[in-house]
């Protein structure tokens, strides 16, 4: 084997073992470069790329920057509607109502104050004639004469009293007639007068009651149909037909028809409630004009009796 033979093995063996020694990694740069000037061109950014990264963080930041003001102006359009939301409470209603249905809706207020103060009058009256009645009744149940039971009454002031004293006044003026089937018709006249004018006295009130439930219905009705006559005139005006601009009339509107009923409602139910009971009462009137009937009538016995005794005499 000659030199020159031997010095090319030496050399391509020596390349084998450079090239084994090399990591697989390592990727040769440009010319003129060694190894960590490699490392270096590879961290660093391709410099045809940096502009075009650049551009793309630009337009990022822009796109961020531009959606901010879209992000307020969207929040403030969705705060103005709410903010133009009118206050729906029946105290802002009514505030904001035309006057016509203003002074409706008053007076259905004032006419359910009316009710309410019948009602608490006449409940204090007819509990206490009633109680009063039925305990001078009740005094009068063992009496064997008109005198003897105004006597036990004393200075009642009871429907009773009153029927007692025209039975007296009766067979007074009556004195020195012998026809008891008269005087009795007299007094039962004058019985009569009484019971229709005790009835007069304590039904007071109850025709205001059934006035303000036959007609606070209607009434409100009235101002519901002004009020969405003009909340019609409103739409076409604004020509919009957007619920939000005309629930408020029509809601200040129907208002009215809630204090018609809530006026009628009541008077109706607390109407029926007096008849019955003022039903209750007058038939303690009548009663009670029994009770000075019989008395009377035993009087006139006892009178008569003792006139045709003292005759046989």
């Amino acid at each position: 084997m000659n030199i020159p033979a031997i010095r090319t093995c030496g050399l391509i063996l020596g390349l084998l073992i450079a090239a084994v020694a090399t990591p697989s990694w390592a990727q040769p740069g440009p010319p003129g470069l060694n190894r960590s000037d490699a490392a270096v061109a590879q961290a660093s950014p391709n410099p045809a790329q940096a502009p075009a990264a650049q551009n793309q963080t630009a337009q990022v930041q822009s796109g961020s920057d531009q959606s901010q003001p879209g992000s307020a102006d969207s929040g403030r359009a969705l705060k103005s509607p709410t903010a133009g939301l009118r206050d729906l409470s029946p105290w802002s209603m009514f505030l904001s109502a035309d006057i016509l249905v203003k002074a409706v809706m008053i007076g259905l207020a004032f006419a359910s104050l009316l009710t309410w103060t019948i009602f608490i009058a006449k409940m204090i009256e007819l509990s206490l004639v009633q109680r009063k009645l039925r305990a001078a009744l009740g005094t009068i149940g063992t009496a064997r004469s008109l005198a003897e039971a105004q006597f036990a009454l004393g200075s009642s002031d009871s429907v009773l009293s009153s029927l007692l004293a025209a039975a007296m006044r009766e067979a007074r003026l009556s004195a020195g007639i012998s026809s008891d089937a008269g005087i009795k018709e007299r007094a039962g006249s004058s019985f009569a007068e009484i019971a229709r004018a005790e009835a007069r006295r304590i039904r007071l009130g109850m025709g205001v009651l059934a006035t303000i439930g036959a007609t606070s219905p209607f009434v409100g009705l009235f101002g519901t149909v002004w009020g969405i006559m003009n909340s019609f005139i409103g739409i076409s005006k604004s020509q919009t037909t957007n619920l939000a601009v005309v629930a408020p009339g029509i809601a200040e509107a129907l208002l009215a028809t809630a204090f018609g009923l809530a006026a009628a409602i009541p008077a109706v139910i607390i109407y029926n409630h007096f008849s019955r009971v003022t039903k209750g009462y007058l038939e303690l009137v009548g009663r009670s004009s029994g009770a000075a009937a019989r008395l009377l009538s035993r009087d006139l016995d006892r009178t008569h009796g003792g006139a045709h005794s003292r005759a046989a005499e």
